[in-house]
């Protein structure tokens, strides 16, 4: 009988450098879409060398080929059709399965060996984890689909309860493992689930880019916890797989988290505890008036001007205006117009929102500048065109006492001119009023991105002939 044990060790060990090799790859936009093919490669074949894993019955062989087909042909299926503005959902969706699988392994294996304490111990952390990571991920996903109130749900004594229902949780879960009682692990798993719900409930949509990454981060975590936990079991080669891939997703997770919350000038604790977004900024005077300006007149202003800069925002991802912008900077490039790019961080509902969008629209790379690296070329630029972002470039930032106080942002305020395309007088996922709409060398284009993008190209068409 073929021994596969060392084929096996191989594709594994090859699998977790492609890992690496791919997460690498995916720190750069040029890159990215290597790494994700190299990364989805290199799980392919963990996934199909499982097969040769010595001892394993006909019917789990049959149980894992379904599990593939089923939820890679879903998977397929889904990631084809979905939109761009839709990817966040899609990203907590697939995010929380991860984490609903880790916390399934963990069950398993407390059903089939709570007699030792390593294994179970590991395996009550990663299903604590997994059943916080899934249910939190759901409550994202319905939120940033619309399926529920995005902005944050808060109770009096909400942070007491949701310790309470978490320690309630763990308690079990301990019980259950001491008395090897197989029957607490059902309120175990209950309470573990509603503590992820609780969590998320009060966080809302500005902030919910961040607390995507981190349940990403705490299904690696739960996804190594159930690899240690395999280790010593007849998958223990799959175990040590798990181990790398989940150390490597709740390192990268992890750091995006810290990276996205020094963005906002904010501590994670603040992002998941201060329920941000709650309540609407009031007694906060803003100097000044809406100053409305036809696309004609915009248009002949970024025309004539030595240098703009387009700052994109979730308004140019909903209106799905990228095409249209990319053939207005190159309009505006033909008539000798330096046309650059500025991205925040935290611009649209997740890191690299904005480069993705206009990459797929066919601007070059080194035409994207960072908030770092263009914010100090704001004052020597003619003019600013904003589309659709709001709370990334409100000078608000800078106030004392506003609830953005000390976010870095687009400092777009102190260009010459700045035109600004929204669709109407509403206030950003923060709830607070945009200083920048009301200053003197701020003009705003109201309707839909595209639509007014259009009528820009159109009149800067017309300037030309």
């Amino acid at each position: 009988m073929i021994d596969f044990s060392i084929l096996i060790d191989a594709v594994y060990l090859v699998a977790v450098i492609f890992f690496i090799l791919g997460l690498r790859a995916m720190s750069s936009p040029e890159t990215a879409r290597r790494g994700i093919v190299q990364a989805g490669g290199a799980m392919l074949a963990a996934v199909v060398v499982t097969f040769l894993t010595p001892g394993l019955a006909p019917s789990n062989f049959a149980w894992i080929a379904a599990g593939v087909f089923v939820g890679g042909g879903a998977g397929y299926v889904w990631a084809k059709k979905v939109q761009m503005t839709a990817m966040p959902q899609m990203v907590a969706v697939f995010n929380g399965m991860g984490g609903g699988a880790a916390g399934a392994i963990a069950a398993i294996e407390l059903l089939s060996s709570m007699s030792d304490p390593a294994s179970t111990g590991l395996s009550l952390a990663g299903a604590v984890i997994g059943s916080v990571s899934i249910a939190g991920s759901v409550i994202a996903f319905l939120k940033l689909q619309g399926w529920m109130r995005q902005r944050p749900l808060t109770f009096p004594g909400q942070l007491g309860v949701n310790l309470a229902v978490l320690a309630l949780g763990v308690a079990f879960g301990v019980y259950a493992a001491v008395s090897q009682n197989a029957f607490f692990l059902g309120p175990f798993f209950l309470f573990t689930i509603l503590y992820g719900i609780l969590l998320a409930l009060p966080i809302g949509g500005a902030d919910m880019p961040v607390v995507i990454s981190l349940f990403n981060a705490l299904t690696g975590i739960a996804v190594a916890l159930d690899g240690f936990a395999l280790v010593n079991g007849p998958l223990g080669d799959a175990g040590y797989a798990m181990v790398v891939a989940g150390t490597l997703v709740g390192a990268a997770g992890s750091l995006l988290t810290i990276l996205m919350a020094r963005a906002m000038n904010r501590s994670l604790t603040n992002v998941l505890f201060s329920a941000f977004g709650a309540k609407e900024e009031e007694g906060a005077s803003v100097q000044g008036s809406l100053k409305p300006i036809q696309p004609d007149d915009a248009a002949v202003m970024m025309a004539y001007a030595g240098s703009v800069i387009i700052a994109p925002g979730y308004g140019m991802a909903v209106a799905q205006a990228q095409g249209k912008v990319k053939e207005l900077a190159d309009l505006l490039e033909q008539r000798g117009v330096d046309v650059r790019f500025a991205i925040h961080p935290v611009a649209g509902r997740m890191p690299g929102h904005m480069n993705v969008l206009l990459a797929e629209a066919g601007v070059n790379y080194d035409k994207l500048f960072d908030r770092d690296e263009i914010n100090g070329q704001f004052p020597q630029t003619d003019v600013v065109l904003v589309i659709g972002a709001n709370d990334v470039v409100n000078p608000a930032a800078h106030r004392a006492g506003s609830p953005l106080q000390g976010m870095p942002i687009l400092d777009v305020d102190q260009a010459k001119d700045v035109l600004v395309i929204k669709r109407g007088q509403g206030k950003g996922f923060a709830g607070i009023e945009n200083d920048l709409f009301y200053k003197e060398n701020c003009h705003m284009i109201y309707g839909d991105a595209r639509d007014v993008v259009t009528k820009l190209v159109a009149a800067l068409k017309r300037s030309s002939s």
